[in-house]
């Protein structure tokens, strides 16, 4: 393989990425992560969906020549990609089980007689014995593995088949790894790196900020409720495309009847219906013939749509990689657009339900309760909501502020607000006024303990370099300051204190609540 000196490297890059891919300069990260790969490093690549992860792994295949295998979940992700690059004449193809035998020798017969060549496989594919003959005689110059939080036992689309890959290093030790993520916690990268036995990879976080999206949770009092909201929500958004996440094929059933009174161009899409409807469906969805589709997870990687305005979770996902892989389908164009995630205390036991059906390991499962357990105290957090999230992703950009949240910004026109008398269902300017009235119920004393507690769980979540939701929610901070446990048996009685957090911080907790009251 081919190690290209910097000078001659950059020219080389930018040489390409103008007459192959028509674009005038690289996006946020991929030029650094195209030279790890160009000077034979292991990589592992966090970008937003949308941020140009392909480019990363194409434009190298290009500059060192050989076959670049490309690893890929899903046939229809393969066969755009691959599409795309032929249609800016770069040799490409894909190897799948829809293919007849005559398509797959041409496709060998192109890597044959081209010098450079990106080959797209499924993981299942690289277990298959004559695929490693294959791959064994052949001049490899790259494995790139998209997706690749599918390969870690701990990542929200955890598949057995990526486990798998590490064939392909052990066959071709030298070749160098990409993996690449639009979602990945340091400890799935972790993961990722031991799974495909790579060697000291340099990682590179970029891209959770988002400043085109305003993001908005709602605490949600009934089902009714929510529709109120999502009446709304479309009503304030007159053009684009509009998905909205539910967490049942029910649920998606009747959302679509009750939304199509009103937007007649409005389906769903779930894991029950035949793939020849599901493949119509998604067309549809692509031409524009479909503006509003309910949809489970089953609708998620490949999803590449440019004016999706309007992003609903009408129940909670599974954690917080999901629901950010999911929001992060709004407005792939950077224009604005709004991700509305509709929180009710009740959807937690949809999820805990989907954790207690699964056969995982005792350590995965838990890792799920731990994992479900953040996305809520998110939800019930009130600090910038893109702030936590970059934290919580461990992005090499960080604010404090962004100004376009339900958080920061509650007054901006983006807010969706239920305008309907709601039983007990109280709008965000009142539940901001609610937390005032609670404030102003406690004492001297409590308030003081309230701010106190509240900065000293700022500053322990900075020093430790995590989301502020990750200590406590501020339901727990109102308990702390009101009933001032003084031991670590009565901290076990506030909301949201489990074993692990006293563990973790238990007795600093108690020694602030002590300092306060000196």
């Amino acid at each position: 393989m081919m190690i290209m000196h910097n000078e001659k490297n950059q020219n080389a890059m930018l040489g390409i990425l103008q007459s192959r891919f028509g674009l005038d300069h690289f996006r946020r990260g991929q030029q650094e992560i195209i030279r790890s790969i160009l000077a034979g490093q292991d990589t592992l690549a966090v970008m937003p969906t949308g941020g140009g992860k392909s480019l990363c792994y194409q434009l190298p295949a290009l500059i060192n020549q050989g076959i670049t295998i490309v690893i890929s979940p899903l046939i229809s992700l393969m066969r755009d990609q691959v599409t795309n690059l032929r249609g800016k004449n770069i040799p490409a193809g894909c190897i799948h089980s829809g293919q007849s035998p005559i398509e797959k020798r041409q496709v060998f017969r192109e890597i044959e007689n081209n010098d450079a060549y990106l080959l797209y496989l499924s993981p299942e594919r690289v277990q298959k014995e004559g695929f490693i003959q294959w791959f064994q005689q052949k001049p490899i110059t790259l494995i790139a593995i998209d997706e690749a939080h599918c390969v870690s036992q701990w990542g929200h689309d955890f598949r057995p088949d990526y486990a798998h890959l590490k064939l392909m290093r052990e066959y071709k030790p030298n070749v160098p790894i990409l993996a690449s993520t639009a979602t990945a916690t340091p400890m799935v990268l972790s993961d990722i790196s031991h799974v495909l036995g790579m060697h000291k990879p340099d990682r590179h976080i970029y891209g959770f900020y988002r400043p085109n999206l305003f993001y908005q949770v709602e605490d949600c009092v009934s089902d009714e409720h929510k529709f109120t909201l999502i009446k709304q929500a479309i009503a304030q958004t007159p053009e684009g495309r509009i998905v909205i996440y539910a967490g049942t094929r029910k649920n998606c059933e009747y959302l679509q009847q009750e939304i199509s009174v009103f937007v007649p161009q409005t389906d769903f899409y779930h894991a029950g219906l035949a793939d020849e409807t599901r493949s119509q469906i998604q067309d549809a969805f692509e031409q524009g013939d479909i503006r509003v589709l309910i949809a489970t997870n089953a609708f998620g990687m490949g999803i590449d749509h440019p004016d999706i305005r309007l992003v609903v979770h009408y129940q909670i996902p599974a954690n917080i990689e999901s629901y950010y892989q999911e929001m992060g389908r709004a407005g792939r164009d950077n224009k604005p657009s709004t991700c509305l995630l509709l929180y009710a205390k009740k959807d937690k036991g949809l999820q805990s339900y989907f954790i207690g059906q699964s056969q995982a390991p005792k350590a995965v499962i838990n890792n799920k309760w731990r994992s479900l357990d953040a996305l809520i105290h998110y939800c019930e957090g009130a600090e910038c909501r893109h702030s936590g999230i970059l934290t919580y992703f461990k992005d090499q950009e960080r604010i404090d502020s962004c100004g376009h949240c339900d958080i920061c910004a509650p007054e901006s026109s983006a807010m969706i607000i239920s305008h309907a008398p709601i039983k007990q269902a109280p709008t965000k300017s009142a539940r901001k006024k609610q937390i005032s009235v609670q404030a102003r119920m406690m004492n001297d004393e409590q308030r003081q303990r309230l701010e106190k507690i509240k900065q000293w769980r700022k500053d322990f979540a900075k020093s430790n370099d995590m989301p502020a939701f990750l200590v406590f929610s501020n339901k727990t901070l109102d308990e702390l300051a009101v009933k001032n446990p003084q031991t670590l048996s009565q901290l076990e009685r506030i909301y949201g204190l489990g074993p692990h957090k006293i563990e973790s911080f238990g007795n600093i907790l108690l020694q602030q609540l002590t300092e306060i009251k000196a």
